[in-house]
């Protein structure tokens, strides 16, 4: 929908070809106090996170959970950066009200605003894809993991997921897709639009956000799966799991707090674009609003949802390896229930049912 004052001409430039600064209708959710107040939330969140990650990063002497913090530290700094490049632009429109078209003739700023939307967009996505994919091998292929050089490896693959954002992002300077600007003037993102390479890159990047969500929830569920087995397991030698029980609560819950932030944005750009409907932009404004809160949950999760925290909140939760199982009665049913049904139909050893019975009487201990 195109509510520009000034209709475009032969030599407007591509990225005010369809909505071309000044607008006469301004949406009240895209108003100066919802984004100084979701800029400065999510700088504040951030930065806090920040400072925790760092202080439990001198501290661990793990190897996983060194690699587990740095993705997350990857991830704080990419939602502190995406908010700091993207709200500084919006919030400087809302209270100066500069003209686009004189400030970029060009475009070169449109451009790269609808680049940083999408790299920073893509970017917590594919990172809890990566730290999916990490948990995945730390549980389920312990020896698999390179004991030598654990930091290095994450560390490249924090790059890896960067340089694919980066790469996404610019499709649309190499003729995939376009960037223009966007009501109420205040940003600039891709066209969606069910023509030409505008399809292709709308669909592209709404199937590649949705599939990072899918790799996510496929590959958590049988780490938890795997992570409550072994949990629960019987053998002696089995080390301690309370911070794999840490590590995959946080990451379970950046995981929940991603699709539902993210899920209405991607699935409304692949109805719009395969319906071959107008950009209802009310919409696009609602979901990316209801997108941006990503950026401001996903540092909580750490600050909140740690052992530290969650004892002086619930003192009497035990972190060891039977906590799991001794807290909840009903959950240890459930787990002996489920150990039973995959054990391939073979009865209890006398060590197994000797350590189940041991289980089952620390809930009765007092």
């Amino acid at each position: 929908m195109n509510a520009s004052v000034l209709p475009p001409s032969n030599d407007t430039p591509l990225c005010y070809s369809i909505n071309s600064p000044p607008f006469k209708d301004v949406p009240n959710i895209a108003s100066a106090y919802f984004s100084s107040i979701f800029s400065a939330l999510g700088l504040t969140s951030n930065l806090i996170a920040f400072v925790v990650l760092l202080k439990s990063f001198r501290r661990t002497h793990s190897s996983s959970r060194s690699s587990f913090l740095i993705f997350l530290g990857g991830l704080v700094v990419t939602d502190f950066m995406g908010l700091l490049v993207t709200g500084t632009i919006v919030v400087g429109f809302h209270i100066t009200h500069f003209n686009w078209r004189s400030l970029d003739p060009h475009c070169h700023f449109c451009n790269f605003m609808g680049m940083s939307m999408v790299f920073y967009g893509l970017c917590p996505l594919l990172l809890g894809a990566a730290m999916a994919v990490e948990r995945f091998i730390g549980i389920n292929r312990p020896f698999a993991r390179s004991t030598s050089t654990p930091k290095r490896r994450t560390v490249s693959m924090l790059l890896l997921v960067w340089f694919t954002a980066g790469c996404m992002a610019s499709l649309p300077l190499t003729g995939i897709g376009s960037y223009h600007m966007q009501m109420p003037g205040s940003w600039c993102f891709f066209n969606i639009s069910s023509a030409g390479t505008d399809l292709v890159f709308s669909l592209l990047f709404s199937l590649f956000g949705l599939t990072c969500i899918a790799v996510s929830f496929v590959l958590n569920t049988v780490s938890v799966v795997t992570l409550i087995k072994v949990c629960c397991g019987q053998d002696k030698m089995q080390r301690r799991r309370d911070q794999e029980v840490e590590m995959m609560v946080q990451l379970i819950l950046i995981m929940v707090i991603a699709s539902i932030c993210w899920c209405p944005l991607l699935v409304f750009i692949a109805q719009t674009v395969l319906s071959g409907r107008p950009l209802q932009v009310i919409y696009l404004l609602v979901w990316l609003r209801f997108a941006s809160w990503n950026q401001i949950l996903d540092p909580w999760v750490y600050i909140l949802f740690r052992r530290s925290v969650l004892q002086r909140i619930y003192p009497r939760m035990d972190w060891s390896r039977w906590s799991m199982v001794t807290v909840n009665p009903s959950l240890r049913d459930t787990i002996n229930r489920f150990r039973r049904s995959s054990s391939l139909g073979r009865p209890l050893s006398a060590e197994e049912t000797e350590q189940t019975e041991k289980i089952n009487n620390t809930d009765h201990a007092p």
